[in-house]
């Protein structure tokens, strides 16, 4: 590798930490793991889709309305010259050019770590975004914001009343515990190896959770009760989970 790789990613506001999004996070930690030299391309909301198609990047998604969606992340490798978009494409791309650096997707995983993340997104990302999101608009720089805002408050509900202050911020709270009690029981059936999905070998499946849980810790603050509250459910094993990959936190 000559040049290191193009990782584009969304700005936000925490003075510590630039990187915030969940999607962007598993890429990014997973570039880290592997030890390649990587730069961050920073590119707000509304200029995804023009740079998406001027790099030749495709739609990963559909609108409601059945029109393509351009979504990060994306990566440009300059070695290859080679654009690849959606995290779990871009760590299996990863793993078959740099076959010598430690593996995103173990052999024969792939199935096994993409229903890990279907199962965690169904049972913590769905009520967590309630939790997250209105704090998650206003860490974005005014451009981003106005589009963040625009575009999710489509269907005609305001953010301010996804976990308003009281009951149904509590409720909010509660699911996210539940469904992270569900997935700390998953890890149980590892039987102590390691604090990994995996046991002792670290995976994508493992930067798509703590991606999640970065998205927290981003836009509340490492001081907010959230933060505090959700790092503390299970005896504190997402912290520890947290600490243990703290070091693939890499904002180049």
């Amino acid at each position: 590798m000559t040049e290191p790789i193009i990782l584009y990613d969304i700005p936000g506001k925490n003075p510590k930490y630039t990187a915030w999004s969940p999607s962007t996070w598993k890429t990014r930690y997973g570039l880290a793991y592997k030890g390649l030299p990587f730069k961050t391309e920073w590119v707000e909301y509304p200029d995804i889709e023009s740079l998406c198609k001027k790099l030749g990047a495709p739609p990963t998604w559909k609108n409601d309305d059945g029109s393509p969606l351009y979504t990060l992340p994306v990566i440009y490798d300059p070695s290859t010259k080679t654009v690849v978009e959606e995290s779990f494409k871009i760590a299996k791309y990863l793993d078959k050019t740099y076959p010598n650096t430690p593996r995103l997707i173990p052999d024969n995983t792939a199935a096994l770590q993409s229903g890990f993340r279907m199962g965690f997104e169904l049972n913590v990302t769905e009520p967590l975004w309630d939790l997250v999101v209105l704090a998650a608009c206003n860490n974005l720089n005014p451009r981003s914001q106005e589009f963040f805002r625009r575009t999710r408050e489509a269907n005609g509900k305001k953010l301010e009343t996804y976990a308003s202050p009281g009951e149904v911020h509590d409720m909010a709270l509660k699911k996210v515990e539940t469904g992270l009690k569900k997935v700390s029981q998953w890890f149980d059936h590892n039987d102590g190896t390691g604090p990994f999905v995996m046991g002792d070998i670290i995976s994508h499946a493992d930067f798509a959770l703590a991606g999640r849980l970065m998205w927290g810790k981003v836009v509340w603050g490492e001081d907010s009760e959230d933060w505090r509250a959700i790092m503390g459910f299970e005896n504190g094993r997402w912290e520890r989970y947290m600490k243990a990959l703290e070091k693939y936190e890499v904002l180049t």
